[in-house]
Formats: structure tokens, sequence, C-alpha cells
């Protein structure tokens, strides 16, 4: 039986890590597993786990612009992601949540 619930995150980051083997241009290519990683890492280490949720997505359909970063319920979504633009994300994550 389906059963519908609220998020348990504040921010839920989703990183697009869809790999097309080289066939065309893929969020793979610009190193998303790494920056999944970094981001996961900076969570761990802000103490947000359990608020904030880093996960992997799927295409989002704009690969020409990836690496892709979203973070819902917030809307926001950041393209040519590099794992040097981790700390930016963090940041944005970190006015989330000193809203809250």
């Amino acid at each position: 039986m389906l059963i519908q619930n609220e998020s348990p995150y504040i921010a839920h980051v989703f990183v697009c890590t869809n790999d097309r083997g080289g066939e065309r241009k893929s969020c793979a290519d610009s190193n998303s597993q790494l920056i999944k990683d970094k981001l996961k890492e900076a969570v761990e280490a802000k103490g947000w786990k359990g608020k904030v949720r880093v996960s992997s997505s799927g295409c989002m359909g704009v690969c020409a612009q990836g690496a892709n970063v979203m973070i819902y319920p917030q809307k926001l979504w950041f393209s040519e992601v590099s794992p040097d633009d981790v700390d930016e994300i963090v940041s944005a994550i970190e006015q989330i949540m000193e809203k809250r």
C-alpha cells in the first residue's frame, strides 16, 4: 500500500552521475562522482547528516551543461560544476541551514 510522507531532509542534494560511456557528453565526464563524494564529506563534517542528504541522480536532461547539481525543495540548480566548486555549493547549503 502506498504511503505518502514528507521528506525528513531540510535539503536534498542531487548530483547527476549519469555516464554515457563517451558516446555523448555526460555529467560523469566532469568528475560528478568526485563532486558527490566531496559534498557527502562536507555534509558529514558540518554535522548535517540526517538533515541534508546527498544522492546520485540519473540524467537531468542538460548534460551539455554538466556536471549538474540540484538542491530541493529550494529549487537551486548549479551547472558546469567542477570539484573546485564544491565549497560554493556548501555555502549555499549553509545559507539554507541558517534559515532553519
